[in-house]
């Protein structure tokens, strides 16, 4: 797309990690705030990590009230990105289908509707029969091992295309003066009585007034070296695709339950996500036997995808906390800030925490939506 240019001395804010997250904080860093000098730091190439290994579904349906507002805010910006970014992201807002498989889940996912509405966030419950008028491929014979007892639905969600979002929030940074430096992997951190005053790279020292720790999957090496810790696991998140075929689905059908979350990209392929592995790895591919219980299951709740074939599997490197919840706020280090741990939930909050992000940074205090992912919440409780 560009070249990257060389790296000036100095920055008023640097931003590690060339990502979804990371692109979308500068680019709020200098619409929102106005701040001119900012950089872009990544040690490969744009979006080259997570932000184009996962399954691009949008939604705001979360149980808690802090997760809702974040999301929602995220939510309620993806419609406009097209003409703020200058570029097309696809976003299609076709509804998210979360089906339940269990009395327990039945309860549970009402509540998490009820929660929603009581906070203006638009739920609705379906039965059985709403769901095969919903979507027909749905399996609902009541003898087959994950039986559909009925579904969530949120219409506002949908999908956006992955690398349209790295590009448009790229391009529009660009547009805006920040220096987006690819090639340049972060090897540490310049620091004088506690506080950053730089970054140290493979392309050599910049000077910054504030640092934003972006590094989705490699926030604890990051952590590391500007010596403080992070209650944070990085494992691999599993995800197919398959070879492109005619549309039979037109919406996002989710099931918690099983772990199988399939929608059937613009071009035809269906892009199908599993659970994370059970282990600890930086490795961008994952074990078998999740894979194949994902399959599994995937053909009993759609038998119409037996005649399919899968074209390509990976794995996404995924920061985990303790609270499933992410990291957005201050770090021990002073003027050196951290966004990370955001787990499964990455791509569809991009737009709000970049957004809450940008505006902690400039301002040296947590924006109100991201005061409640305080690193201090595990010391506190």
């Amino acid at each position: 797309l560009w070249r990257s240019p060389e790296p000036k001395s100095h920055y008023d804010v640097v931003i590690v990690g060339g990502g979804l997250h990371g692109l979308a904080t500068a680019y709020y860093l200098a619409r929102n705030h106005g701040i001119g000098k900012v950089a872009v730091v990544e040690r490969g190439w744009l979006g080259n990590g997570n932000a184009v290994r996962n399954t691009t579904v949008v939604r705001s349906n979360y149980l808690l009230d802090e997760s809702m507002a974040i999301y929602e805010h995220s939510l309620r910006l993806w419609p406009g990105l097209k003409d703020a970014l200058d570029h097309d992201l696809l976003f299609d807002p076709r509804g998210v289908l979360g089906l339940v498989h269990t009395e327990h889940d039945v309860r549970n996912t009402q509540r998490q509707i009820y929660a929603n509405i009581a906070a203006g966030i638009d739920a609705e419950w379906l039965e059985p029969a709403d769901v095969a008028a919903f979507c027909p491929i749905v399996n609902l014979a009541p003898d087959i091992r994950y039986p559909v007892l009925g579904a969530s639905l949120q219409r506002r969600g949908g999908l956006a295309r992955h690398d349209a979002v790295v590009f448009g929030f790229a391009r529009a940074a660009d547009r805006l003066g920040v220096d987006l430096i690819q090639g340049s992997e972060v090897t540490g951190f310049e620091l004088v009585n506690n506080r950053v005053r730089g970054v140290k790279t493979t392309r050599g020292p910049i000077g910054a007034g504030k640092v934003g720790l972006v590094g989705a999957g490699r926030s604890w090496l990051l952590a590391q070296m500007a010596g403080f810790d992070l209650p944070i696991q990085a494992t691999p998140l599993q995800a197919l695709v398959s070879e492109v075929l005619d549309q039979v689905l037109d919406t996002v059908v989710m099931s918690g339950a099983v772990h199988v979350y399939v929608s059937q990209a613009h071009k035809g392929e269906l892009v199908m996500g599993a659970g994370r592995d059970p282990y600890v790895s930086y490795g961008q591919r994952g074990s078998f036997h999740v894979l194949e219980h994902q399959a599994q299951a995937a053909l009993e709740l759609f038998p119409i995808f037996a005649r399919g074939h899968i074209l390509r599997t990976w794995g996404g490197i995924v920061d985990v906390t303790p609270d499933a919840s992410p990291i957005i706020g201050l770090t021990p280090v002073d003027d050196l800030f951290i966004n990370c741990g955001w787990g499964t939930g990455g791509f569809k909050a991009t737009p709000g925490s970049g957004w809450v992000f940008a505006d902690t940074i400039a301002h040296g205090v947590p924006h109100p939506m991201a005061a409640p992912f305080s690193l201090a919440r595990f010391e506190t409780g």
